[in-house]
Order: structure tokens, then sequence, then C-alpha cells
């Protein structure tokens, strides 16, 4: 008997990923580097890798830009969720959500509270669904990015996409171009989100 509850789950996702940093570069992006290495770990794919310096229009723009690519089905950010004034993910993102997942934050903030104590509160982890296309926001710290890609996006993922109407790399977007061979993209930031999974 098969579980109709997944039937709409994808096979295969293609991500984007985003560093929100005014200070780190490709080659020290170890934030970037355990997201990546999670979803590879689950037989998914990354079709870009860039990174982004914490500016609202420049993070609102560059996730928009992720969303649109046919390669695109899931995008996570790394970065900018914490209480600093230039902490602006979340702000930049929200704006792009059809539909919010308020569960995600929920039990991310749950399990870093368990795992480091009540400062895994003051994190502002969130997620939706942006055109049909899953976008997950994680803090800055690797710890934390790898935590939340292995054990909150990749269980669910495949379904998340499926029920967003993409299917893997199935939703419906004009292709405008954008050069599919762009993760090699440097730009400077800094990392406000210190220890455990703030």
């Amino acid at each position: 008997m098969t579980d109709d509850h997944h039937a709409h789950d994808a096979d295969q996702i293609g991500f984007g990923v985003l560093t929100v940093t005014s200070s780190r570069t490709l080659e020290t992006d170890d934030s970037g580097d355990a997201i990546v290495a999670g979803i590879e770990d689950e037989g998914h794919t990354v079709a870009v890798r860039d990174l982004v310096a914490d500016d609202e229009r420049a993070i609102r723009e560059r996730v928009e830009e992720l969303t649109d690519r046919e390669d695109v089905d899931a995008v996570v950010t790394t970065g900018g969720t914490g209480l600093t004034p230039d902490d602006v993910t979340p702000a930049a993102v929200r704006p792009l959500f059809d539909r919010s997942i308020p569960g995600f934050g929920e039990q991310f903030r749950a399990k870093s509270v368990a795992d480091v104590g009540p400062h895994g509160m003051l994190t502002r982890a969130t997620a939706g669904i942006a055109d049909g296309v899953a976008v997950f926001c994680l803090p800055g710290s690797e710890q934390a990015a790898a935590f939340g890609t292995t054990e909150l996006i990749a269980p669910v993922v495949a379904h998340v996409v499926g029920l967003a109407g993409g299917g893997g790399h199935d939703h419906h977007h004009d292709d405008d171009g954008h050069d599919h061979h762009d993760n090699h993209e440097h730009a400077h930031g800094h990392d406000h989100e210190h220890g455990g999974h703030e």
C-alpha cells in the first residue's frame, strides 16, 4: 500500500544556495559549504551558489532571481536572521512569500533551545513558498546551516516542492538568461550570528 500523502513528492531538487554576508568569500564560506554538503548527501543538486551583502533590497532581488530560474526548485539562505540592525534577511524575503511555512522557524527555534539554551529562541529563521519555489532562511553559523539543512530541510523539501507545484524542475518561469554557472561571484560581508544555532 502506497502513502498517498507523498504522492506529489519531487524526485530530485535543484537548489540555489545564497550566503548573506559582508565579510566572507566563497572560499571562506563554511556555512554555505555545510548547506551544499547536506544537499548533495541527499542526492539533490546545487544549481547555483552565491553571496550577497547585508542589504535588504539586494537580498530580495537575488532571491527573486534564484526563484525565477528553471533549474532551482528550492532556495536556502544563510545569514542575516539575527537581531542586529543589519540582520535583514527575513524582512527582505518575506514579501516574496505567497505562503509562509511557520512551522519551519518554530521547529528550528525549538531544537535550538534544546541544544544551546534560551539564546536559541533569538534566531528569526523562516521559510515560505515564493512563486512555486521553497525558500528556507537559516542563521549564519556553520552549525546552524548544517543542522537546518540535514535535520529540517532535507526530510521535507521534496514534499514541500511537490505540494508547491514544483514537482522537481517543473515550475513555470520564463528563462531570462541568467548565467547558470554564476556560482563563483564574490562578495564581502559579516556574520552577526554567533554560537549554537543563532
